[in-house]
């Protein structure tokens, strides 16, 4: 089945802006430097423990600094050692880039060529050559442009390490997936048109680590039903490391050092997109267009686990873009035209449900019992993180978002269509 192509590209933004993962759930330290270092920040589920965070802001209020970042590009800000990195891209795909941006200052102090592309790939209008979130670690910077490439920056100086640039699909909208860092690998999917398989990098040289082929029955030979833009969540089963990617169709767990597949669940849908959430036992999934939209899995299984293995399934609120929060024992969800449902993440049953208004590709964040849902159209809406999440605030921008937040030493990161701001208490 083809679904309409404003559904169908509209899934895309979530991979790696708009887009929910808990790798684990443990309390973050409580520093100053806990660097917001990949999509949904450094537990993947878009959870920060920063305090002292802004309710309230406008263009005249709030704001530390504006800056500007001329292209186009929806990838989400990630930050570190007091700067900011995002990849960009110019408006035809040509160049992509690395841009650095002092955290105290918002000058942009390194704008890194990584890729001159003569002849881009399609890339459809809502989506951009630059959606895909870079990931840091350490003093390095991977940035990844889906087929167009994957590079390695030095972060003191700016210096490329390596390239890769051998790995291919169709992405045949454009690019959405994020990638993920465990231990000596760099992980992520290319689920195209044509080609559907997930890959490691070594992450010190580049080269591939392993690789393997999807090998899902999608049910067609329409590559738009088999595309995806997920991002990859490690969490830790009985002491084994698994990494759960979403595709199109059904998602699978792996082992991140092998890549041996461990278990897979079918739920249908395409162009899944959501970052997938891990506590007590089960992990969130959403299936985008079409499927079984919302599921919870026990991860405990081997094989193919969708007849053993699902707690429960549930159509409630769920959106095709914005990843979820875990807020307690309730999954938190902001779906595309702007409906906030909390479901009951033991049972799938919806508790909670209020319109927000507007269009949403970005994923929320929650810090300072605070919830930041910034919609496509500029606003803002600040929600309280417990029952009955009350609206704290709705605050206007001169652009939308279609990048995520990032929360670094008591500011809150908005990267809007056209600038950067950094937004505090207090200004």
């Amino acid at each position: 089945m083809r679904f309409t192509m404003r559904a169908d590209l509209k899934a895309i933004l979530a991979g790696a802006i708009g887009i929910a993962g808990c790798v684990l759930t443990a309390s973050l330290p409580a520093v100053a430097d806990t660097p917001w270092n990949g999509f949904r920040g450094p537990t993947g589920d878009g959870v920060s423990h920063e305090t002292n965070l802004p309710v309230e802001w406008s263009e005249d209020q709030g704001v530390a600094w504006k800056t500007p970042i001329p292209g186009k590009a929806w990838s989400s800000p990630v930050i570190a050692a007091g700067t900011v990195w995002m990849t960009n891209a110019t408006e035809d795909g040509k160049r992509l880039s690395a841009v650095a941006v002092d955290c105290v200052t918002g000058k942009i102090i390194r704008d890194i060529t990584l890729f001159e592309i003569t002849e881009p790939a399609f890339c459809h209008a809502f989506n951009s050559p630059a959606s895909c979130t870079p990931v840091l670690d350490g003093k390095r910077l991977y940035a990844h442009f889906g087929s167009a490439g994957t590079a390695a920056v030095d972060t003191e100086t700016g210096r490329i390490l390596w390239k890769q640039e051998t790995l291919r699909c169709d992405h045949h909208r454009g690019p959405g997936s994020s990638p993920i860092i465990h231990g000596d690998s760099f992980i992520v999917p290319f689920d195209g048109f044509d080609v559907q398989y997930v890959v490691a990098l070594d992450k010190h040289t580049g080269a591939i680590a392993w690789k393997h082929d999807r090998n899902i029955d999608y049910g067609t030979d329409d590559g738009d039903a088999k595309k995806a833009y997920g991002t990859g969540t490690v969490i830790d089963v009985d002491g084994r490391a698994q990494v759960i990617i979403p595709s199109a169709g059904a998602t699978i767990a792996y082992d991140p050092a092998t890549g041996a597949e461990i278990w897979r669940v079918k739920h249908g849908g395409m162009n899944a997109s959501a970052r997938p959430l891990y506590r007590s036992g089960l992990v969130y999934l959403n299936t985008a267009a079409g499927g079984m939209k919302l599921l919870a899995v026990h991860p405990d299984g081997t094989g193919d686990v969708t007849g053993s293995k699902i707690a429960w399934t549930s159509a409630q609120g769920s959106g095709t873009r914005s990843s979820q929060l875990l807020l307690g024992d309730r999954l938190f969800i902001v779906g595309d035209a702007g409906t906030a449902t909390a479901l009951d993440a033991a049972t799938g049953k919806a508790v909670w449900q209020k319109r927000l208004g507007g269009e949403f590709s970005s994923s929320p964040v929650v810090a300072d019992g605070k919830i930041y849902c910034p919609d496509q159209e500029g606003q803002t809406t600040v929600l309280s993180a417990t029952e009955p999440y009350d609206v704290l605030a709705t605050n206007k921008l001169a652009d939308g978002c279609m990048a995520s937040p990032a929360i670094y030493d008591g500011a809150l990161y908005l990267r809007t269509k056209t600038h950067l701001y950094k937004l505090v208490t207090g200004k």
